[in-house]
């Protein structure tokens, strides 16, 4: 009986992201996500509250299973540019292998629901991410730069570049793109020399 459940809450969970995904949160509502994940409304109601409960138990849900992908042999404690590379190729294999997830964690990013739900985020994350940092910034290995500016100069090249890889187009959709450890490896010793003191 337990399986089941999980079995449930799992498609419930999978045709919820995939409706945020293609319609937005606007698009989202408890009857069609029933119809959708084959269970009647009311069972969609013994896991969450209310819609706003769902997206953020969803967006929780998610944010876990990235940062186990990004965590993953990642040590706060590594050299920087040893750790930055391991976060890269984490995030960047994680994004592309999961573009449904990772739509959605992106269109939380730029929502309400991301500052409801921040609180909700496994602190190991945001601990070994501030840790690294810090430890980056202590032995001089990393300029010492606002959180924002920090993530901008970090990842944001990363994300732009996976962004167009799944999108399957270059700058201005004119010619095809693939993104390749090649290509990342080129773009993270640019950015490395950009935060090297």
């Amino acid at each position: 009986m337990r399986a089941r459940d999980e079995q449930k809450e799992e498609a419930i969970r999978q045709e919820a992201l995939k409706m945020i995904v293609e319609e937005g949160f606007d698009g989202l509502s408890m009857q069609k996500l029933a119809k959708a994940a084959g269970v009647s409304p009311a069972t969609i109601y013994i896991y969450y509250k209310d819609r706003d409960d769902l997206i953020v138990q969803l967006w929780v849900h998610e944010m876990n299973k990235m940062i186990d992908a990004t965590l993953k042999d990642f040590d706060p404690d590594a050299p920087f540019a040893e750790g930055l590379r391991v976060q890269w190729m984490n995030r960047a294999h994680y994004s592309i292998d999961n573009p449904l997830n990772s739509e959605f964690l992106e269109q939380i990013k730029h929502s309400p629901y991301h500052y409801v739900s921040i609180d909700k985020v496994d602190p190991r994350f945001l601990d070994a991410m501030q840790r690294f940092v810090h430890n980056g910034i202590r032995r001089k290995e990393v300029v010492k730069l606002p959180m924002e500016v920090y993530w901008s100069v970090a990842f944001a090249p990363l994300y732009n570049l996976v962004r167009m890889h799944m999108a399957g187009r270059g700058l201005g959709g004119r010619q095809p793109f693939t993104l390749d450890d090649k290509m990342l490896e080129q773009t993270l010793k640019l950015v490395i020399k950009a935060l090297t003191p």
